[in-house]
């Protein structure tokens, strides 16, 4: 039995119109990993997942919400686009673990422990110190693994990256980054992190942006 080709944009954030999703199925796209925040709080995310209900209750012909792999195939099949809502950062549970869950039952699919700076969670690329995953990002990453949250360590240091690939029992992903061998950026990854994430059949999107 053949394999299904899909055309997956691994993070991607836009001024969402019709016209973007009409040149998104044009381009051939399956599915969109789609910014859904960067560093708003729990209520300002709520808000976001509100303005993307519209967006799917205005566009059914062209996209659908991503909740499970399975709604990507459905999504190519109909002629739409699967969309993969993440989170660039920690800021949408605030301190709160249980938050976690109620984020990915409204459709949260991935989320980012850091972005650049020390969280809660973990350490950012551009903190001096990078001081690992925290007490509590522990806490959260066995949460994120139980419920079916995809960890993202784009915008995390290396130290901190290291330790959620150990400590997640489900593959951690890059969603866009590029090996810091190409270009020596701060967010871009080492050989040592590309071979953690390869080893635990993660995976490295690459950034159409080379130098951050």
């Amino acid at each position: 039995m053949s394999k299904t080709m899909l055309t997956i944009d691994g993070l991607q954030y836009s001024n969402w119109s019709r016209e973007i999703f009409e040149q998104m199925r044009e381009g051939g796209l399956d599915a969109v990993h789609a910014t859904l925040v960067y560093h708003e709080t729990t209520r300002e995310t709520l808000t976001r997942l509100g303005e993307w209900n519209r967006r799917f209750e205005a566009y059914p012909d062209l996209i659908m919400p991503v909740h499970v792999p399975q709604d990507i195939a459905i999504a190519q099949a109909s002629g739409r686009i699967g969309i993969i809502l993440g989170a660039q950062n920690c800021s949408p549970i605030e301190d709160d673990i249980d938050m976690v869950e109620v984020m990915r039952d409204l459709g949260l699919m991935i989320m980012q422990l850091t972005y650049n700076n020390q969280s809660l969670l973990a350490c950012g690329c551009y903190e001096a110190e990078d001081s690992g995953i925290t007490r509590f990002g522990r806490q959260v990453i066995r949460e994120m693994n139980r419920v079916g949250m995809v960890i993202d360590m784009s915008h995390s240091a290396e130290r901190s990256t290291l330790e959620a690939i150990e400590i997640s029992e489900r593959p951690v992903i890059i969603s866009h980054a590029n090996p810091e061998s190409f270009h020596p950026a701060k967010r871009n990854k080492s050989d040592k992190v590309l071979k953690a994430i390869a080893e635990s059949d993660g995976l490295l999107g690459f950034s159409a942006i080379p130098s951050i």
